[in-house]
């Protein structure tokens, strides 16, 4: 079955460089072993990288281990819906991809706030 975004259409993938996903396959895909629902793909921003290791999530550090290679401003990641939902009542959500944002994160946020943030499409 083909993961929907939060359009309703096919998910297209959030970022391949750096490798992004719960999978790292470049989706926001998800399942019921990820613990965060890592399906917001976002642009991040400095401002969003601060508050999240302000929260106790260094997203900037590399982790190797993790394949994981830190975060700069305006790379794309999939991120967890709660810690999204949380910047953005903080004032400080990164700007969102939709069409690759998986369509569970409308579980945790509306598609109206998701859109006043979002991107223009490409």
């Amino acid at each position: 079955m083909t993961a929907l975004n939060v359009l309703g259409t096919p998910l297209v993938p959030c970022s391949y460089d750096p490798l992004t996903g719960y999978y790292r396959d470049g989706c926001c895909n998800t399942d019921a072993h990820d613990h965060g629902t890592h399906v917001i793909c976002a642009r991040v921003t400095q401002a969003f990288l601060d508050f999240s290791l302000a929260r106790g999530n260094d997203l900037i550090t590399p982790r190797p281990e993790y394949r994981f290679a830190g975060l700069r401003p305006n790379n794309r990641w999939c991120l967890c819906a709660l810690r999204w939902k949380e910047a953005y009542e903080a004032g400080v959500a990164p700007p969102v991809i939709l069409e690759s944002t998986h369509a569970r994160a409308l579980d945790f946020v509306t598609l109206e706030q998701l859109q006043s943030v979002a991107l223009p499409t490409a």
